[in-house]
């Protein structure tokens, strides 16, 4: 077993590069796509939309239906590409720690 020093010392770095990770994927930004660009949407990294760009040609009365499910497939985008790179920051976070098998962070 180890010092348990030691193991207070990684855990202190656990911590440290937890929040460094946490920030990253804050400042994060991602933008998703719907009807060939047609909508545009960019989430930072806590998922909150930052901006929504539509093509003028969408804002015709006849076109709401399709403008409400561009919208929705482009935040789903957006959303699905978060995830991801929040998945990788934290995949390289925890690449040289030993953990135990099947242990994920965060918890």
């Amino acid at each position: 077993m180890k010092d348990f020093g030691e193991l207070m010392k990684q855990a202190q770095d656990l911590q440290a590069k937890m929040q460094e990770a946490q920030e990253k994927i804050a400042a994060l930004e991602v933008e998703g796509v719907a009807g060939g660009g047609m909508v545009k949407i960019v989430l930072n990294g806590k998922g909150y939309a930052k901006t929504v760009t539509i093509e003028r040609s969408l804002l015709k009365e006849d076109e709401g239906e399709v403008l409400e499910d561009l919208i929705a497939a482009a935040i789903n985008d957006a959303k699905s590409k978060l995830e991801t790179r929040a998945a990788e920051e934290m995949k390289s976070l925890t690449a040289g720690l030993s953990l135990p098998p099947g242990m994920k962070l965060p918890f």
